[in-house]
């Protein structure tokens, strides 16, 4: 009778040996395919990192914040360049605040009964400004020139401009 409990004991004892091994080797399996399938993800999500900042790097070639030479400009007439671009910007977008129907630098008159507005204005350089405008259902561009004067007064003048057509 001892024998016989030592005998079942021995293969209980085997059994949930093997059970456990192949429990611990499917546990192992699964988590080596977790990790495969992280590193597949990870590796693609670098490859995206790394062309989106490609992509950003190529949109903001034509900014004044990576214009090196626009930024020496103003720096050698003496421009704090961080107190100056963002009142270039204030200066247009203070445009946006007129009377009566026309705007002070878009060519433009609304044809709703909205104001035409100034969205978004990208300056190019240390002369040059692009900026896009809307009344709420029509759209456009304007190509501006800056300058500062002698009485330090920034001076806006447009040089081209374009209106959407609207397509029906």
């Amino acid at each position: 009778m001892k024998h016989k409990i030592i005998m079942y004991l021995f293969i209980f004892s085997v059994l949930l040996l093997i059970f456990q091994y192949v429990n611990s080797k499917n546990i192992i399996d699964k988590y080596e395919t977790d990790i495969v399938t992280v590193k597949a993800q990870l590796s693609e999500s670098e490859k995206t990192v790394k062309s989106l900042e490609e992509q950003n790097f190529e949109m903001s070639y034509f900014n004044i914040d990576r214009n090196e030479d626009a930024l020496t400009y103003f720096e050698a007439q003496g421009y704090n360049t961080e107190k100056l671009i963002p009142a270039i910007l204030d200066g247009l977008y203070s445009m946006n605040d007129y009377e009566g129907d026309d705007h002070p630098i878009v060519p433009y008159v609304s044809m709703t009964d909205s104001k035409l507005l100034i969205n978004k204005i990208r300056i190019l350089n240390h002369k040059w400004i692009i900026a896009n405008f809307t009344d709420g259902e029509f759209w456009g561009e304007i190509f501006v020139s800056y300058e500062i004067d002698d009485n330090n007064q920034l001076k806006y003048k447009l040089v081209e401009y374009l209106m959407y057509p609207t397509i029906n």
